[in-house]
């Protein structure tokens, strides 16, 4: 009887990390193309879906409110109810933030839109707060109401 030997192979204690590098690179790709991208448009911080509410502040926030007609309305306005201009939002605006940045305080500052008001409209809004000197613009959203099943 002939008998042969099989060699067995021991167990290969290398890791193969071509596919790493490989997906990698991709990764890599892919954010060199979507940064750009990210730094065009308006800096505003977007709710999530379900927000926790903002915790309250000692200062009363800054709200630029936008209604279906697309009239702007500025709650540190002396008459909260009256249409202001685009020059009136830039002025009270940034006045109010730099007296909050000479107390050494930040300032909330938030858009409230109207359902119905073009988008435009409510970026239009959030240019003119960052023109006034607003870093973060926040957007006033109601709680869905929870649906039956």
């Amino acid at each position: 009887m002939n008998v042969q030997r099989h060699k067995r192979r021991r167990p290969m204690a290398e890791i193969n990390v071509v596919p790493y590098i490989d997906v990698m690179l991709v990764l890599l790709v892919i954010f060199m193309i979507t940064t750009p991208l990210l730094s065009q448009g308006v800096n505003v911080d977007l709710p999530k879906a379900n927000a926790q509410q903002i915790a309250t502040q000692d200062k009363e926030p800054i709200v630029l409110s936008v209604d279906a007609q697309g009239n702007y309305f500025l709650n540190i306005n002396s008459d909260p109810q009256q249409v202001v201009t685009e020059e009136t939002v830039l002025t009270r605006v940034a006045t109010a933030l730099q007296a909050a940045k000479q107390q050494g305080s930040k300032q909330a500052v938030l858009v409230k839109g109207d359902a119905q008001v073009d988008y435009g409209k409510v970026v239009q809004a959030m240019v003119l707060l960052q023109q006034a000197g607003a870093e973060n613009v926040g957007l006033v959203t109601e709680q869905p109401e929870p649906q039956s099943r």
